[in-house]
């Protein structure tokens, strides 16, 4: 997976820019979702070390963010590292988790200024280190009265362990009210739910959000995903009829 947000493999951008009502075209989701896979093999193809596929990684999340404001989109949640990517190497693990924490400090206060809203939804446990989890909390504090678009980041995060901790305080009968133990109860079913690098499959990804929701797989490597493909994914979301069960 990809991690949060943020530089090498596209040009500095500012955070977001106004909306282009002119892109705007009917149908397209206002609430997205992506699986960013790609950066391990983005920069092996280079002969780059895996951490430089990280932060290209990153860069392509900040500028997606930019993207996703230009087009409409009120709603983009990112796949940023998993309960499960915890099994990897020590040493990969340990500079996705510098490279999260600087990233976040130097840019939220850009991300703040320019409106975006940021939620963390995962585990929030030991595994994390105390400075991460306050400069976590922080950005979000920082961020929380913010309208212009939310920024879901996935951080610590697996659709099954989301599941096993809603039930462990769940007592209602109702969908709606499990849904208030979530990890983010406030953030919407993605209408669409985007996986670059050629893979076909969700990865323990939102499993409950994305039930009805409609799957775009791109054979981009993610820090190659551009503005172009992500109009592309929405013109074909649009293109499709939901139906929810129904004729």
């Amino acid at each position: 997976m990809a991690v949060g947000p943020g530089a090498q493999s596209q040009p500095a951008v500012s955070a977001v820019s106004s909306p282009d009502t002119s892109r705007r075209r009917d149908g397209w989701p206002r609430y997205v979702a992506i699986i960013t896979d790609g950066n391990g093999r983005w920069a092996k193809r280079r002969g780059l070390p895996t951490l430089a596929g990280h932060e290209a990684g990153a860069d392509a999340v900040k500028a997606t963010l930019k993207h996703a404001v230009a087009l409409g989109v009120q709603e983009l949640t990112v796949y940023s590292f998993s309960t499960e990517n915890w099994s990897r190497d020590d040493a990969e693990v340990s500079g996705l988790m510098e490279m999260f924490g600087r990233r976040l400090e130097v840019e939220t206060p850009e991300l703040h200024e320019e409106g975006v809203r940021m939620r963390f939804v995962g585990r929030r446990d030991d595994r994390i280190s105390p400075g991460l989890l306050k400069r976590m909390t922080w950005a979000e504090r920082t961020t929380e009265a913010n309208d212009r678009i939310t920024l879901f980041v996935a951080f610590n995060y697996g659709g099954r362990a989301e599941i096993v901790d809603a039930a462990k305080s769940f007592t209602g009968s109702t969908e709606e009210e499990f849904r208030a133990h979530l990890y983010a109860p406030d953030m919407h079913d993605p209408d669409l739910v985007i996986r670059t690098s050629g893979e076909q499959r969700i990865s323990n990804y939102l499993i409950w959000q994305s039930a009805y929701s409609e799957f775009v797989f791109c054979e981009e490597l993610w820090p190659d995903f551009s503005r172009e493909v992500l109009e592309r994914s929405l013109d074909e979301f649009a293109a499709r009829r939901r139906r929810f069960g129904g004729r």
